[in-house]
């Protein structure tokens, strides 16, 4: 049996590798928050042994302007809440190549959230690595990078989607 790959060019497999690997960056995050996994969390402030995946950044990392109203919301159980399903809502659509649309409205919203809680950037005057996540989560939806090496052909058939095309 001989195993055969879809004829796509160099920019389409690099924009799949990008997809996926911003998949598993949130994922990764998500994972990590919820089950203490020991990178960024250690098992003791795991969400599912009562920990608050948001308290201990918001509380103590966001700097500048904005900070005070960061430091208000941390450790709020809805504000943890919308944190964790955003974390794996964006990983789940960016691994599989579905809902490209609303991973990339809700991802830059959030990275641009992120971004502001912590101002000025640590290393640049301007920018940090959230902006960079956000237009790349802008551009893998734009080029519709769900279509390679992922399900966003598939998904953007079903009639779900059809009917609300912001869903794909």
């Amino acid at each position: 049996m001989r195993i055969t790959f879809p004829d796509y060019t160099g920019q389409q497999y690099v924009a799949a590798a990008l997809r996926l690997a911003l998949g598993w960056t949130f994922i990764w995050a998500f994972f990590d928050k919820l089950l203490g996994l020991g990178h960024a969390t250690a098992s003791e402030s795991a969400w599912i042994n009562g920990g608050s995946p948001t308290s201990g950044f918001l509380s103590y990392a966001a700097t500048g302007p904005l900070a005070g109203f960061y430091q208000d919301l941390a450790g709020s159980a809805a504000v943890d809440t919308l944190f964790m399903l955003g974390l794996l809502g964006l990983g789940v659509a960016l691994i599989l190549g579905i809902g490209m649309r609303v991973a990339a409205v809700s991802g830059a919203a959030l990275m641009l959230l992120m971004w502001s809680s912590r101002l000025p950037p640590e290393n640049n005057p301007v920018l940090d690595d959230h902006i960079v996540y956000m237009f790349a989560l802008i551009l893998l939806a734009l080029i519709g990078a769900g279509r390679w090496l992922g399900l966003g052909s598939w998904w953007s058939k079903q009639s779900l989607v059809k009917r609300f095309p912001m869903l794909e």
